[in-house]
């Protein structure tokens, strides 16, 4: 079984430098629409599936939350369907925000 790995928020910068590295939000809706790292896509329960469906399994995916608890369940739960390079950014959204102020509200 596969695991996912932690990174730190500026290794996620960096990896986000890749072209093809993927990342997802995973917290509430609300505060997705208020903030988010740029390029992340929102992921809930009813567009999950659809997500794994359609990824790029090979291609590295960063995983976040507030503050980089909830991401690590999420993270191996995408490890566990064949995701090949899976990270949980510790430290959340929170700590990305107070480092790379500059984030997308759109």
């Amino acid at each position: 079984m596969s695991t996912f790995k932690h990174l730190s928020v500026d290794q996620a910068q960096q990896l986000l430098q890749d072209d093809n590295c993927q990342i997802v939000d995973i917290r509430d809706q609300q505060s997705y629409s208020l903030n988010h790292i740029e390029g992340a896509t929102h992921l809930h329960n009813e567009n999950v599936a659809g997500f794994v469906d359609a990824a790029d399994k090979n291609a590295p995916l960063i995983v976040y939350c507030y503050h980089g608890n909830s991401s690590q369940g999420a993270a191996q739960y995408f490890a566990n369907q064949g995701f090949a390079e899976v990270y949980s950014m510790d430290g959340g959204f929170e700590q990305w925000r107070q480092l790379y102020p500059s984030v997308s509200d759109n």
